[in-house]
């Protein structure tokens, strides 16, 4: 029931297939076993140090379940309330006949050799399910995190929130702070059910000579909102990402935002592309990406299939120490009666900017600091508090660093 047709199919998309090519062969996918946790303060303090960066939190205060995957093998993984489920997907698949009602049912495996690899060398990954009805406030955590040196992690994610629930998740992928190379693959399917709520923010924290290849595939029912936030700010070598959301229910919503800081030798082609396919549908990508001597491409795709659906794209890139930022923003209205708008800014902070802030009695360096903060502050509507709390840590610590 949750099939698209081959047209909407990930692996008739050549748009998936961006970004430079990378010899799979030259990381090691074999088995890495770490022993179950029961109780999170058995991880080191390093590594609480490090995955508290990507918004993962050892104590679990203030969240509703936890999943945690270190190199191949589940560290973790429980749920904290009524309702919400958090199960290891290879768990899930061997023990849940529903799982494969939405396993590879949106991506497709074919898509590339990187989806095609997280089939043949499926590690692990999480189920995260809120129940029909079900409001899941506080978020849930999931942690991707990598601690061999040159390991390659595949993993198959699927988040459903059943019609009328209401989930947030917050997934922190990162590596250990002696890690230097490695590669990332994961699959994501989100499914978003009638007049339900999902909201996904994805904190990355990798290493100087990571390879990341998301691939994520999402489906709104009538009434549903899917609201997609992804933060990358540390170096990462290259990264490539488009998720793709169809909105197939009369009023669906969807909204994807990212703050992106390029390092010199990080390179990110990350793009979006929301498909709006029923009437009333809404749809906005904004965007934020700031340069510090690396390479970003900022894509942003909207489609208006069905009349009366309105939608927004904003790509917006500040150059801060040198670098490359490249905006492309498309809007493709295929009937009439569609209402589409994009918008996109790349350029420096303005001198006489600076200069205002240093009247006002700040030095140099803490107006610089200010713009920077004032530009990576996005307002994302529906977030919960302890979810928004959690994306301005992240944009406060990261500002502080690139100053």
């Amino acid at each position: 029931m949750h099939d698209l047709d081959e047209k909407a199919k990930l692996a008739k998309d050549k748009k998936a297939a961006i970004g430079p090519d990378i010899d799979l062969s030259t990381f090691d996918s074999a088995p890495t076993p770490h022993p179950y946790m029961e109780d999170l303060n058995a991880l080191s303090q390093e590594d609480k140090d490090r995955i508290i960066q990507a918004g993962v939190d050892a104590t679990e205060k203030g969240r509703s379940g936890t999943y945690i995957q270190m190199d191949t093998a589940v560290l973790h993984s429980h749920s904290l309330q009524e309702g919400l489920e958090v199960i290891p997907i290879k768990k899930a698949l061997k023990d849940y006949p529903w799982v494969k009602d939405y396993y590879w049912k949106l991506a497709s495996v074919d898509a590339d050799k990187y989806t095609s690899r997280a089939q043949t060398d499926l590690q692990d990954g999480y189920v995260i399910r809120a129940l029909p009805g079900a409001k899941v406030i506080y978020p849930v955590q999931a942690c991707l995190y990598l601690d061999k040196e040159n390991i390659a992690q595949y993993v198959h994610n699927l988040i459903i929130a059943e019609e009328g629930a209401e989930l947030h998740v917050i997934t922190g992928c990162a590596t250990a702070p002696h890690l230097n190379r490695g590669l990332h693959v994961g699959i994501s399917e989100f499914f978003v059910k009638k007049n339900a709520k999902l909201s996904f923010t994805m904190i990355h924290y990798w290493a100087p000579e990571m390879m990341v290849r998301p691939r994520s595939v999402g489906v709104v029912e009538e009434g549903g909102l899917f609201l997609n936030n992804y933060i990358c700010m540390k170096p990462v070598k290259s990264l490539q990402m488009y998720p793709t959301t169809y909105l197939k229910g009369k009023g669906a919503v969807s909204r994807f935002y990212s703050l992106l800081v390029g390092s010199p030798g990080t390179e990110m082609d990350v793009g979006g592309r929301i498909l709006l396919q029923a009437e009333d549908a809404r749809a906005e990508i904004i965007a934020r990406a700031i340069s510090n001597g690396g390479t970003i491409i900022s894509r942003g795709d909207l489609v208006g299939e069905v009349p009366g659906i309105k939608a927004h794209l904003e790509c917006r890139g500040l150059l801060l120490k040198g670098g490359v930022i490249h905006a492309i923003p498309e809007l493709r209205g295929t009937v009439d009666g569609v209402e589409m708008s994009h918008e996109a800014a790349v350029g420096k902070i303005a001198q006489d900017e600076i200069l205002y802030l240093m009247s006002r009695g700040l030095s140099e360096d803490e107006a610089t600091s200010t713009i920077v903060r004032g530009f990576l502050s996005v307002d994302i509507p529906g977030l919960p508090p302890q979810l928004k709390a959690e994306i301005d840590r992240t944009v406060e610590r990261s500002n502080k660093e690139m100053m």
